[in-house]
């Protein structure tokens, strides 16, 4: 698959999804410049985790391509933006840029469009659900989540769970749904098992 230049947005924590939202408040003036270029381009932000704090951080090699749907400018400057994740994205190479803003080579992963469970994995997986949700005292609406189609499902509670950046840096590398699945399922059991006090899985 051919490379794309991808501008970035480096941002522990901040794991995007293909087909789920995310959304950001944009403050600092080099991602402002960011979210301006690419509005006047094809207005699409790699989302992608630094593997550590420090500025000029090495990055992960797997990130996720985020369309701005929707933006509010605000009056100094800053923006809201709503990001549509789209593809997942594998990087080549940081490159050598004159713009505040980080920008790489990726190529894009070509994910199956039409991946699905099998009974027993969504079974297994709603099952570890409600335990989980219970021991954590969430309140969920499950006839909506049984609606859900095997990927949405999946990918949104990877994406929303409580678990660390490590974590969903792993269920967003997973190379299938069923592989993300069962490692979701291998999270909830571990995060059920860890200590009460603890409002974070650490997954090291």
């Amino acid at each position: 698959m051919a490379a794309l230049r991808l501008a970035i947005f480096p941002l522990t924590g901040a794991i995007l999804f293909p087909g789920l939202q995310l959304p950001l408040h944009i403050f600092e003036p080099r991602y402002r410049d960011l979210v301006g270029t690419q509005l006047a381009k094809d207005r699409r932000i790699g989302m992608i985790q630094p593997r550590a704090v420090a500025e000029g951080s090495p990055l992960f090699e797997i990130g996720c391509v985020g369309r701005i749907e929707d933006v509010e400018a605000l009056p100094d400057g800053r923006y809201n933006i709503v990001l549509e994740g789209e593809r997942r994205f594998r990087l080549l190479r940081e490159l050598d840029v004159t713009t505040a803003f980080r920008q790489v080579e990726a190529e894009l992963i070509a994910d199956s469009e039409d991946q699905a469970l099998s009974s027993i994995e969504r079974a297994a997986f709603e099952q570890e659900a409600h335990r989980f949700a219970d021991l954590q005292g969430y309140q969920v609406d499950w006839n909506s989540v049984e609606r859900l189609d095997d990927a949405s499902l999946i990918n949104g509670v990877s994406q929303i769970a409580p678990f660390d950046s490590a974590a969903k840096q792993a269920l967003l590398e997973a190379g299938d749904l069923s592989t993300r699945c069962e490692l979701l399922i291998q999270l909830m059991q571990f995060f059920g098992r860890s200590d009460p006090d603890e409002d974070r899985v650490t997954l090291q």
